[in-house]
């Protein structure tokens, strides 16, 4: 070889490789000498690497690595790489020609396109008088590897490198891989490809798995028989000493001692395990038949508690602590709540297919706590009023079975029920503007927390009596008008005129009204104003059926005592004593008089206050005939009659016909006054029936106002003026023949709304004094608080302590009780 690197003009002959050495015969050495960590330039060196090649293990006698060997002694015959070749067309065809002048992979290349430069020489024919010469000049610039080579490179020849550990197919030709390793070296990127293949020649963590679970699996099978051998040895000798573990156990304690015992292989069993689960709980596609027989392995091993369970329950819990705080701001409530569910429903399926069954309590233990035991607070503040506004029925269940799960959640989750139906209700009771639909919304509601109690906190106690004592705190925040208003809504569903339930339906309704009227206090005030509209249904006809006043009578009954219901059973006595006298009457009087009186006991009926009108000659003969026949059977009675509760029925001539009005009987005395004159004034209506001013304007309200007009007004307005004109209307015209004109005169007035609610009060104070007294009677020495507080215990209503004191000041100066001279705060029974 010249110095130059050129090739003599006589070059030795290579020998054929028929010539050569069989691979087999070659002694392989796979390291290369530090003379041969030069580029190889000369042909000798170069057959020393190919043979050194032909040497290496079978997998490169491939016919893919035989075409390798074969290139590379081609491409060894010229040593021309990395030279730019300028040629004329005499040498050019005769480069066809000459096997001595060949280029491969185009000229002056590798085959992977990669050029390589030398020093710069100039080859020339060698014969006498050649007109035309061959010249070869060095490249311009060093070549550079295309953009993203060395990454895309290494990620084939690391796939390579991981089929050959896979015992899999290699998607790439070796010798592309080969001159792709040789690429990255010529340009300086050996250090670097060493390490990755050093990293990457290290089993990843899956590998090693799958070879830890072959190698226990291989010993387990080779353990079988190896003690089916032994199994004499192993009933007799073996079991006869009791220090000596069986030789299952034996092979067992070898395996762990030599293999698993060591640090880095048990260590890096566990990541592994650790590494695969974290995958599974990420949502990816694991092999869990490797975990199950791993996980078994350490069981049976005994070292599954000490080198694996603990790490993996902190992982656990480092895992799911951080995932509730992010997903607590990231997601609503129901949602969290579902991912917990799916969350615990997978870690108990991971106990069900491949953990032991110790770790399933301590592994659900610490998603609870981590996933809902450091939320509760905040996730009932965050959604729990969102679900019960909205009546999350399947939301709200799966909050209470997830709460219930957590120590002290059912507890958290019934402070925030209490609280909520307490905020709720209060609404609903507090606020003036609802009056008219109270009783309905309480209703609604007690529905509503009714069904979330059976349904999603299936039927628990504790809520039921939470819900129970939360209704009773805000419907007595405001005092005695859900009394009230209770009272009037049992009116208008007992009322005739109630067409929307049939008589299961209103006795149904009638249960749920019972149900809140046992959450108020003031049942003195409901009493009052349900005797009230009860008087009105009986004395004009308004029930809608006996059988469901009497079924009402009865649960107040059941509710309260006899003693709350005895008046009420005393105005049905009433009339049906009535009915009797009634019929008696109509048996001794001759002719037919058209006269119907209800005889009603004072001490039973709501208290009215007597009115004196003028009645036609006609009504006031009907009364001294009634009263002769009444007073002749019962001596010693006063009868007193109630002109406002009176009520008939008038034939009028209209020019449509002839009609029948049902009206009261202060409507009669108005309306008989048009048989003796056509108009009338205000002033001489009152003059001529001696009704009262404000129920007179009522009266004609209703006539000359209201929907059945029978009285034209002038001027023509709703309300009742001084100096208004009134005549009969001869045009009045309805399609019914029997009407009605008594709406306005069955409608309570605010007066009589305040009537009764004084009338409550007055009744209350006796009721204090008496209980009062009663307790002074009995323990004739008390203090002060002891007094009061057995005096709270007796009444069924609130008092105020104010109120409560000053009733006792009343007592003592009333000579009831007295002030002990030498303590003023312990009080004396006087008798």
């Amino acid at each position: 070889m010249f110095p130059t690197g050129l090739p003599s003009p006589n070059p030795p002959p290579r020998p054929t490789q028929e010539a050569r050495p069989a691979a087999s015969d070659v002694k392989h050495d796979s390291s290369i000498t530090a003379s041969k960590k030069r580029r190889i330039n000369s042909g000798t060196e170069r057959e020393d690497l190919i043979d050194s090649i032909s040497s290496s293990p079978k997998s490169l006698n491939s016919p893919t690595s035989q075409h390798i060997q074969k290139k590379l002694r081609f491409e060894d015959s010229v040593d021309f790489i990395g030279l730019d070749v300028k040629m004329t067309e005499e040498t050019a065809s005769c480069s066809n020609k000459s096997k001595n002048v060949f280029l491969p992979g185009g000229v002056g290349h590798h085959a992977n396109g990669l050029t390589k430069t030398a020093g710069s020489n100039t080859f020339s024919n060698s014969k006498p008088g050649a007109a035309k010469k061959l010249v070869i000049k060095n490249f311009k610039d060093k070549p550079k590897l295309p953009e993203n080579y060395t990454h895309e490179t290494w990620q084939k020849l690391k796939e390579a490198v991981e089929a050959i550990q896979n015992s899999t197919s290699i998607k790439y030709n070796l010798e592309e891989l080969y001159q792709a390793v040789e690429n990255l070296c010529s340009h300086k990127i050996s250090a670097k490809l060493y390490k990755q293949l050093r990293a990457v020649y290290a089993l990843d963590s899956v590998l090693f798995l799958k070879k830890i679970d072959k190698c226990w699996q291989d010993h387990c099978r080779q353990m079988i028989m190896i003690r089916s051998i032994f199994l004499f040895l192993d009933r007799t000798y073996v079991l006869q000493n009791s220090m000596l573990p069986s030789i299952w156990d034996m092979g067992l304690e070898l395996f762990r001692f030599y293999i698993i015992s060591d640090l880095k292989v048990q260590s890096k069993t566990i990541d592994g395990i650790l590494l695969l689960i974290e995958r599974e709980r990420s949502g990816e596609a694991i092999d869990r038949c490797l975990l199950r027989s791993l996980l078994s392995m350490l069981s049976d091993l005994q070292i599954y508690q000490d080198s694996f369970e603990q790490r993996f329950l902190e992982e656990t819990n480092r895992l799911y602590a951080a995932e509730g705080q992010r997903l607590m701001q990231e997601r609503e409530v129901p949602e969290y709540l579902y991912h917990v569910n799916k969350r615990l429903e997978e870690e108990a399926d991971r106990v069900i297919t491949y953990l032991d069954q110790s770790t399933q309590k301590p592994l659900i233990a610490t998603v609870e706590k981590q996933l809902l035991g450091e939320h509760l607070a905040a996730t009932l503040q965050k959604g729990l009023t969102h679900l019960l506004d909205e009546n999350r029925i399947e939301d709200l269940s799966l909050l209470y079975q997830l709460f219930s799960r957590v120590r002290g959640g059912v507890q958290v989750l019934l402070q925030q029920w209490i609280e909520y139906i307490k905020v709720f209700g209060s609404t609903i009771v507090i606020n003036p503007e609802k009056d008219k639909t109270m009783v309905q919304e309480l209703l609604d509601f007690k529905d509503k927390v009714d069904h979330i109690i059976d349904i999603c906190f299936m039927k628990n106690e504790k809520f039921v009596n939470a819900m129970k004592e939360a209704f009773e705190t805000f419907i007595n925040k405001r005092p005695n008008k859900p009394a009230e208003l209770i009272a009037k809504h049992v009116d208008s569903k007992l009322r005739a005129g109630n067409k929307e339930a049939t008589d299961e339906e209103l006795e149904k309704m009638l249960d749920k009204i019972m149900i809140i009227f046992r959450f108020i206090y003031g049942k003195d005030v409901f009493e009052a104003f349900y005797k009230k509209d009860l008087a009105k249904r009986l004395l004009v006809g308004k029930s809608a059926s006996v059988d469901a006043e009497k079924s009402m009578l009865s649960k107040l009954k059941h509710e309260c005592g006899a003693a709350f219901t005895s008046k009420l059973e005393g105005m049905f006595k009433d009339m049906e004593l009535s009915k009797d006298i009634m019929m008696q009457f109509k048996q001794n009087i001759p002719g037919n008089i058209e006269l119907t009186v209800n005889i009603l006991t004072m001490g039973y009926w709501p208290t009215y206050v007597p009115m004196e009108v003028h009645l036609p000659a006609e009504m006031v003969r009907l009364q001294e005939i009634f009263k002769t026949f009444y007073l002749g059977k019962h001596s010693g009675r006063k009868l007193q009659w109630q002109s406002t509760l009176g009520h008939c029925v008038l034939r009028a001539e209209f020019k449509e016909g002839r009609k029948e009005l049902q009206v009261s009987l202060f409507q009669t005395l108005v309306l008989l006054m048009f048989n003796e004159g056509e108009e009338f004034s205000l002033d001489e209506i009152k003059l001529a029936t001696g009704i009262e001013d404000s129920e007179l304007r009522r009266t004609l309200q209703s006539l000359a106002c209201g929907k059945a007009r029978v009285v034209t007004k002038v001027p023509k307005s709703k309300d009742i003026e001084d100096g208004d004109k009134f005549s009969c209307n001869d045009d009045f015209k309805h399609k019914l023949f029997r009407i009605k004109i008594n709406q306005i005169q069955m409608k309570e007035t605010v007066e009589e709304q305040a009537s009764t609610t004084e009338r409550v009060y007055q009744d209350r104070q006796y009721q204090i004094d008496a209980a009062i007294v009663r307790i002074m009677k009995m323990r004739k020495t008390l203090t002060h608080n002891l007094l009061v507080s057995e005096v709270y215990n007796q009444l069924k209503f609130p008092v105020k302590p104010a109120d409560l004191k000053k009733r006792i000041e009343s007592l003592i100066d009333r000579d009831y009780m007295e002030r002990d001279k030498e303590n003023p705060n312990q009080y004396n029974y006087v008798a």
